[in-house]
Formats: C-alpha cells, structure tokens, sequence
C-alpha cells in the first residue's frame, strides 16, 4: 500500500490562518485560565509546606502547561508561520505579539515555580519521599537544584521580559538577513539559477570542483557581506551572556547548559577532553577523503564533499521509502510515527525563499501536534536528515505517550541520543547487499557524520569556550578576532589536510548553535551514547523494548539514571573512549578498503 504524504505542514489544527478569527478569543481563554491559577495560588503558602496540597497545585499547573505552553494554538501557529517565511512582516509582527503575551502569562506565573524551587531544604526531602508527588519527583529535583542559580521573582520577570531585546532579536536580525539573500549559481546541468543560501548547501557539495567552487565564492560572498552586522550581534548576545551569568552566580560560560540539563560540568569536561585528545583520527580521515578525491588538500568547503556514488539524486519518495524500511526493521511503533508525520502534514520538506534554514523537530504544548522542517535537496545526507529529524519525533511522541507534561521533553545531553539512533540504522539499511567500492563510499559517509557530529562538535565547544573567555577578558571582539579564533579551532581537529581557505573565517556567521550556547556538546554525547545502543540492538534485537523505555523516559529522571538501567555509565571516560574506538575502526576499514581497491586498479 503506497505511503500517504504531504509535502507541506497542515496547520489547520492550529487556526485556519493567519486571520482566523478564533486568535482572540483563544489567548483569552490562556488568559482566564492563568488568572484563576494565579489568583487561587499567589497569596497561598499551604502548598509549600503541605505535599497533599502541592500535588493540587502541582495538577493545576501541569493541566495548563499541557494544553497552552509557550501560546498554545496561537503561540504555536505563528512560531510555525515564522520558521516558513522569515521575511514576512505581517507574519514577523503576529509571531513577535504571541510571544510578548506568552512573556507576559509566563512571568504571571513564574511565581509558582519560583517560591517552590525555594521550599526550605528540610522539607525537600519530605516532599521528594511522597508518594502522592512521585509523578512529579524529578520535576520537583530539577526546580530544587536550579534554585540556587535563581534571581527574586521582580527580577525574574525583568530577565525574561528583556531577553527579548538583549538577546533574541539580535539573533534573528542575522538570520533574517542571510534567509533574504538569493543569488545565482552555476548547476551541474551547466544552467544558472537563483538559489537561497540554503539552496546552495547541496551545490557546495557538487562532484564538478567549477560548481561546488562557483557555489563556495558566492556563500562566503553572502557572509562577508553580513560579517560585519554578525559582529555586532555576537558581541551584544556575549555581553548579555556575561550578565546573565554574573546575575546568577555561574562560575563558567557553560555551567548554564549543564545546570539547564541536569548534568555535571566534570562529565562534560571528560568528554570533551577525552574526544579532543582523539583529533589525529579526524586528521587521518580527512587525509585519506582527500587521497580518494585526488585533491592534494581540501578546500575548507570540501571538507564534506562526499566520496562515490552516494552523490545521486534521490526522490522524495525513495527517501521515505528507505527511512521507512528501516523503522519497520527496528519496531513497528517507528513506522507508525512516521507514516502518520507524512499523511498529516507536520513534515515540510522542501527549501523555498524566506524559509528557515537547516532543519529542526519541533513541539510545543504537549496537547498540540510535533511538526518536522526540512529543506530536502535530493542527496544522501538529506534522508539522513530525514532520519535524525524523525528521531527527535518519535522520541517526542514516545514521551507524550507515557509522561506528564512537566516530564514532557528531554534533557539535553540525551537529546540527541534518537535522532543519530535513527540515521546509523537507516545508512545501513542502504548499505544491504553492496559491492566493494560502495562500501566505502558507505564508510567514508559514516566517518563524515562521525565526524560532524563528535568531532566537529567538539571543535566548536572549544571554539565557544575561548570566545566567551576572550569577550570577558577584553570587552568586544572584532569580526577578525572572531574569524582567528574560529579558524584555530576547525584546523586543530581538521588537521593539514583541509584548507582554511579564504573566506572560511566567516563561516561562525552561518552557524546558529553557536548562539545556543554550548548546546553542541549534546551532538557528540548523543551519537556516543546511541552507539552502545545500536550496538546492543545488533546483538540482541530484543534490546529495543529497553530502547523504547528510554525514548518514553523523558525528563521523569536524570540521564544518569535513565542510562545505568540499560547498563552505560556517562560518567566513565572509558565509556566515551569505548565510542571512538569504534569510530577509529570504522575508519581502518575504510584505509585498508581504499587500499585494497588501490592495488586492484593498479593491477
């Protein structure tokens, strides 16, 4: 039976549009009901002392976060509206009036979780051993733990209502800016077309070098046009960042993110170091991909260019057919997911002028549909990208399956743990009954997302690290300053092999983790940790029922917890070493492979 799939998002379910009559009146209901939270509850302090009468209060919050988080429908719909057309002024000034009434209900409310974070220490214990409050236990432990870190509730709401200003805003003049910009290109067919820089991402990575080169001299055109405007907004969100955190308390740039997802700085610290330490596996890898491309050294922006034959087009719908493939291997649950994603309308898949860049997964309201973004280009890394999106997906729909909405979502060092799950099985369910020389192109596409994922990752913690330290230490930093430090960090774990080329200083101005403050250490943990778990699932197939317990853990307990009961211990740097080492062997195969049909062609 042929799949059912619509390319564009249905947001129907949300409103009917963009002038749906329905918006008032649904940010009013938000509103009534947050009033009568907030007048039952902000003059009470029972509930800070009594369990029976926190766990009430507890349902009430949870009832509302569960239907109308961040806006509800209105909330949800306009973000979604914004993500498809950047440029869009209306659209810009709906979404920016959803989020300043989302601030507002937001600080209303803040005042719940604040006073509780702040229940005496002698009663925490009291509170996290009733049985009456175990659904929300964890909860409970993270609010108790990031107290320390909290501000008075006035200045609560002064942090979040100048975020926008300080912070946001910032970040989304540079990526509007860049979503703006459309230029010709050469294509392969020998034609010129008008491309997005998103557009252009898949004809960078072209076999023809006049191509993939015409491609890399208008990106880094684009960037140096905006390098200037990314400097000043780099510079404003760092010294928001520092005041933040000298507000707060933190000792580190980082120690936000680790706090946020409940992890210990020494853990990151150990992977970090531990994958650091292993950059001459990165230096031997790109050695070899520039060997098998005939090049003497890469371009900077070849350094993803793809070896073989995996540079064929694939449609849409052979895509979804061998994502599709894939999950019914694994369980029947990931198909089902999959199926109802494509016949619904919550994935948009193809790159259009305006729209948002990369892909993402993304939920809201626990109530309220996931929807997935792409900007599907007909390669291998796209269905890759299929994978890992869809990843997050399940993993969300998982979660609402069998948490709470205050256990709804994941922790971040976990976050990535499904979705780079998801790829490796569906490259292998490409990889079934190939010849030699494919697979090594297969390899050689496993060590690139190894490659991206650990290292490159890893290479860009580092990068952050010294750019918050240097900003903290002389005040501003010029786009230079930026550039230098950037480059220093990608050839320290590229090596000699790969270029740092003209025009590849600018390349920060592109990378948007980069303003997620040190989000990406969750790339490299997740793709360690799901390494054990597909290996598990390799030996005993039986294991997915464990791997679908962790994909509905959520955040009901921390990511230590929930590993130590599938036998992985992230706190062991052996752990992580035991990861890399699969990595190395990866790519000893891939150097004898390449050897091998070296010397057959000689011959």
């Amino acid at each position: 039976m042929a799949i059912v799939k619509k390319t564009t998002w249905d947001l129907s379910s949300l409103l009917q549009g963009d002038n749906d009559p329905r918006i008032e009146e649904k940010k009013k209901v938000i509103q009534d009901v947050v009033d009568k939270f907030v007048h039952r509850w902000s003059d009470r302090k029972d509930y800070l002392v009594d369990p029976i009468v926190l766990k009430s209060a507890l349902d009430e919050y949870e009832a509302i976060i569960h239907d109308y988080y961040n806006g509800g429908d209105v909330g949800y719909y306009f973000w979604l509206r914004s993500a498809l057309d950047q440029n869009d002024p209306t659209i810009k000034a709906r979404n920016n009036q959803t989020e300043e009434f989302v601030k507002k209900i937001g600080n209303e409310m803040q005042f719940f979780t604040l006073r509780i974070a702040k229940i005496k220490k002698s009663n925490q214990a009291k509170f996290l051993a009733h049985p009456d409050l175990a659904p929300y236990r964890y909860f409970l432990e993270r609010l108790f733990v990031k107290a320390k870190y909290q501000l008075s509730e006035p200045e609560e709401k002064i942090m979040t209502l100048k975020s926008s200003a300080s912070y946001e805003k910032w970040v989304e003049m540079t990526e509007n800016f860049l979503a703006k910009e459309e230029r010709e290109v050469l294509l392969e067919d020998g034609k010129v077309a008008k491309k997005t820089l998103d557009g252009m991402a898949g004809i960078i990575k072209s076999r023809d070098k006049k191509v993939r080169d015409g491609a890399a001299v208008v990106w880094n055109d684009i960037l140096a046009k905006f390098v200037e405007v990314a400097e000043v907004e780099m510079n404003a969100i760092l010294a928001d960042k520092k005041t933040d955190d000298q507000l707060r308390g933190f000792a580190r740039p980082d120690e936000a993110r680790h706090v946020s997802g409940n992890i210990d700085s020494a853990t990151i610290d150990t992977l970090i170091d531990t994958v650091s330490a292993d950059f001459p596996v990165v230096h031997r890898f790109y050695r070899l991909k520039a060997d098998l491309l005939g090049l003497p050294r890469l371009a900077y922006h070849e350094r993803n260019l793809d070896y073989g034959n995996l540079d064929k087009n694939y449609l849409f719908d052979e895509a979804v057919d061998l994502v599709d493939r894939a999950f019914q291997k694994l369980d029947p649950k990931f198909t089902e997911i999959f199926r109802s994603f494509l016949a619904n309308g919550q994935i948009d898949v193809y790159p259009n002028k305006g729209k948002s860049g990369g892909a993402f997964c993304v939920r809201f309201a626990k109530s309220k549909p996931t929807f997935v973004l792409l900007n599907y280009n007909e390669k291998l890394r796209d269905i890759m990208t299929i994978a890992h999106e869809m990843g997050h997906a399940i993993n969300n729909e998982m979660v609402k399956d069998k948490q709470n909405a205050l256990n709804f979502g994941t922790s971040l060092s976990v976050a990535e743990v499904a979705s780079t799950f998801m790829e490796d099985f569906v490259l292998q369910e490409i990889t079934t009954s190939v010849d030699e020389e494919t697979k090594l192109t297969i390899l050689m596409a496993r060590l690139d997302d190894a490659v991206s994922a650990i290292y490159r990752q890893t290479a860009c913690y580092l990068f952050e690290k010294e750019l918050h330290a240097r900003f903290r230490e002389k005040g501003y930093l010029s786009k230079e300053e930026i550039g230098q430090i950037f480059q220093k960090h990608m050839a320290s774990y590229m090596g000699e092999a790969v270029e740092q080329s003209k025009g590849s200083e600018n390349w920060w101005v592109y990378w948007s983790h980069i303003r997620n403050f040190f989000y990406v250490y969750s790339y490299a943990s997740g793709l360690l940790i799901s390494k054990a778990l597909q290996n598990k699932v390799k030996k005993d197939p039986a294991f997915i029922v464990k791997v679908k317990d962790f994909l509905s853990a959520g955040k009901s307990e921390s990511p230590k917890d929930t590993f130590a009961k599938m036998g992985i211990d992230i706190t062991d740097k052996k752990f992580w070493e035991q990861g890399l080492a699969e990595i190395k062997e990866t790519l000893d195969e891939a150097e004898k492979l390449a050897l091998s049909l070296s010397r057959r062609q000689a011959s």
